[in-house]
């Protein structure tokens, strides 16, 4: 560390590997910084800066939900004092030279990110912040036991002074203690740290608590179930996930990767398991068929819709057992098939104008559901009202015009289509037909052709016979780049991920 003090670094990338790379690269405090904290994207990288306050923040470009140059400019509008690091790749510059006009001290190109780019940027970045000026020459400093937890659950192998660890944790065994929060929150809110706190005081344990990680250590840890029992069921929405005992303290990362982690994700699938550990699920991973989506869309136009409905069900709630499912895989499945039950019953000329209205309300609910329960539910609702739906009218001849221009659309989104180009064919002009498209189908024109486009890429990537690079150009992109960022926004995952996804199934 540095008489200035250690810089506190905020690590900002969709894909975890990344992250975990970068984190590997240096030995941070003898370089004199620290990793305080991850995001996979921009939006939730605000709310963590508030939290974790730090120096630098070294974000990618591409990500869902917020980008790095957004990021960026809300960042250096809010936090001036903060200095920003980009991670591109080679396709991004007109992308990062954007940035720059933000006040981006500096950029790395991903496929040449290394520990010599990376520090260097680093340092660069510090040299703009006045307290992190060194006063003096490198200090050798022991890490303190919070360091070394925070270290071992970020993946790094770390050494330490097991003397000095024992005065900490005076027992022989330890164990984690995860909690479920609500979305967004990335600390325990105070009230809740207070009530943990409390009731492992009253009970002799020492322990220590990283974010909504806790480290416990005792001889006996029959009372934590009740005591986290007692704690969720006094808080709406939370729970708790114990791992495995364990008596090699550096075994804490492995255990927070291979337990922990795994266990929040599947209580996803368990919401009335107020504390959940590895012995309390199935004995057997149950099994489901694939859906058959070409199935389902051909009963539907045939007009079998309680025969799809009730299939779409049963396949639901099948898919319902299979914890081991990634939570993002299972939301993303509803809101495709919301999507597609959509642009057929338009095109079969149906009234869904209420379904439009409430579109992106079904997105975000499933988006936002706590569990598999929860998005279950808003599923029941939408075909609830998709089914009155098919029960009305057909779509009025003022409606027309734009069923036309959506069919166009989808017989044609493998070519370079524009606005301009699709008003010029139907005969209007292009702001009116802009203005036009999203008061009558609820969303923009480049919105909805970037959907049937992704929509028809992933059923390309699931056949597996095409490379990712003739994709983009089969479904209309002519920059794979763009592509790529599209895929990622709209799936969650980029296309190479996806691809990975499917071959595992």
């Amino acid at each position: 560390m540095t008489a200035g003090g250690l810089g506190r670094v905020l690590i900002v990338d969709d894909e975890i590997l990344i992250r975990q790379g970068i984190k590997y690269y240096l030995n941070w405090e003898q370089e004199g910084f620290e990793v305080v904290g991850e995001a996979a994207h921009g939006q939730e990288a605000l709310e963590l800066i508030e939290v974790v306050k730090p120096h630098i923040v070294i974000t990618d470009i591409a990500m869902p939900i917020m980008d790095g140059e957004e990021l960026t400019r809300m960042v250096k509008r809010r936090f001036p004092q903060i200095e920003v690091i980009i991670l591109s790749s080679f396709g991004d510059f007109d992308y990062v030279r954007s940035t720059f006009q933000s006040g981006v001290i500096d950029y790395i190109l991903k496929p040449k990110l290394d520990a010599e780019s990376l520090l260097k940027a680093l340092k660069k970045a510090a040299s703009r912040i006045p307290s992190l000026q060194s006063l003096d020459k490198p200090l050798e400093v022991s890490p303190s036991i919070e360091q070394i937890i925070h270290k071992l659950i970020s993946g790094y192998k770390v050494t330490y002074d097991s003397s000095k660890l024992a005065e900490v944790f005076p027992y022989q065994r330890f164990c984690l203690l995860g909690i479920d929060l609500k979305s967004g929150q990335a600390e325990l809110p105070h009230h809740i740290k207070e009530k943990v706190t409390t009731g492992l005081k009253e009970q002799n344990y020492s322990f220590y608590i990283e974010k909504s990680t806790i480290v416990i250590n005792g001889d006996d840890f029959s009372g934590l179930i009740p005591l986290a029992k007692r704690i969720a069921e006094s808080e709406l929405d939370m729970g708790f996930v114990l791992s495995e005992e364990f008596e090699d303290f550096s075994k804490i990362g492995y255990t927070y990767k291979e337990d922990l982690l795994k266990l929040l994700n599947y209580r996803f699938y368990f919401p009335n398991q107020l504390v959940l550990r590895k012995q309390d699920l199935p004995k057997q991973l149950p099994k489901y068929e694939t859906f058959n989506l070409d199935w389902f869309m051909s009963e539907l136009k045939r007009k079998h819709f309680d025969f799809a409905f009730d299939y779409l069900r049963v396949h639901v709630k099948e898919f319902s057992t299979c914890y081991t499912t990634d939570v993002h895989e299972y939301k993303s499945f509803f809101g495709n098939i919301i999507f597609n039950i959509m642009i057929l019953l338009s095109n079969m000329e149906y009234d869904i104008t209420e379904l439009e209205q409430e579109k992106y309300t079904y997105f975000k609910a499933f988006e936002d559901a706590r569990s598999a329960v929860d998005a279950v539910k808003q599923l029941d609702r939408f075909i609830g009202e998709a089914k009155k739906a098919v029960f009305r009218l057909p779509l009025q001849p003022e409606n027309v015009n734009i069923k036309k221009i959506l069919d166009y659309m989808n017989d044609h989104y493998a070519e370079p289509l524009t606005l301009t180009g699709v008003a010029q064919y139907f005969h209007f002009n292009p702001s009116y037909l802009s203005s036009y498209f999203a008061s009558h189908h609820g969303e923009g024109f480049i919105e909805y052709l970037n959907r049937i486009r992704i929509e028809e890429a992933t059923k390309l990537l699931i056949q597996g016979t095409a490379r990712i690079s003739e994709i983009s150009g089969m479904v209309g992109y002519s920059d794979h780049s763009y592509f790529c960022k599209v895929f990622k926004k709209i799936k969650g995952l980029s296309p190479s991920q996806f691809r990975r996804k499917q071959l595992m199934r």
